[in-house]
């Protein structure tokens, strides 16, 4: 893996894209994750204006401090790193308050955190004429849809969308990332206990790859051990159930002679 290389190509690529649609820089919300770090750092390295956006909504107290450690190593590597805490807590309260209880379920009052986070950045990136930068890898994007529709997945740009979660910690780590975040477990921050994304997928990010790949090189099923077969049931599960988030919006086409 040429990780010099594919930085530079990464970062070659935002600016490109910025200056083709005329915005002044980048805006990347901070979750205390790899994602959100590297993505940040790859924005930063733009020399672009960038805001960073810690978005507490009762927020566990680790994935915030990780984030607010790496916005101060962010502004202390690069001048062109600004950032705002923006605790959305008493909105997203307000909303609850307001949401029928019956729909307040765990995963649904969790998609609409991302999506308060979304609006968020929008509202920053459309006054400050910026792109929201997206922090989803390859694994979450096309492989089983780890994310929220139109909440972390509504992004202008996705940089780091073609790197597998290993290679996004090889770049972060290249890159000099913080240590608290690179060892710390991923996690999506919609939950105020911390719990892993492991502990939401029931497998882990090496092991959702080598499914990836097992499907891209047509690897013969019977060689998977019982663990392996467990992994792909869970990769194909997820991969189907979240089609709908990973493909185009399906548009209903009108047969000319109706019209």
């Amino acid at each position: 893996m040429k990780k010099k290389e594919i930085i530079h190509h990464i970062v070659t690529w935002l600016n490109v894209y910025s200056d083709q649609s005329f915005t002044q820089g980048f805006v990347v919300g901070i979750s205390g994750g790899i994602d959100s770090a590297l993505t940040s750092t790859l924005c930063a390295l733009t020399k672009k204006p960038v805001i960073v956006l810690n978005m507490p909504i009762r927020q566990h107290k680790a994935e915030f401090d990780r984030g607010a450690e790496h916005i101060e190593w962010l502004k202390k590597n690069f001048t062109n790193v600004t950032s705002e805490t923006v605790n959305l807590t008493a909105v997203f309260e307000k909303v609850e308050n307001d949401f029928p209880a019956n729909i307040q379920d765990f995963l649904t009052m969790a998609n609409t955190r991302a999506r308060m986070r979304m609006l968020t950045l929008y509202a920053f990136a459309g006054h400050h004429k910026m792109l929201v930068a997206g922090t989803g890898n390859k694994v979450e994007d096309f492989g089983v849809g780890f994310f929220t529709k139109y909440g972390d997945g509504g992004v202008d740009v996705s940089p780091i969308a073609d790197l597998m979660k290993s290679q996004v910690y090889a770049l972060a780590k290249e890159l000099n990332v913080v240590e608290s975040i690179l060892k710390a477990k991923p996690t999506d921050g919609l939950f105020a206990d911390e719990r892993s994304d492991e502990d939401q997928i029931g497998a882990t990010y090496d092991e959702l790859e080598w499914a990836m790949l097992a499907i891209e090189n047509n690897i013969d099923t019977k060689t998977f051990s019982a663990r392996e077969k467990h992994v792909m049931e869970i990769y194909l599960g997820r991969n189907r159930a979240n089609k709908h988030k990973m493909e185009a919006i399906p548009v209903c086409k009108i047969p000319k002679e109706l019209f």
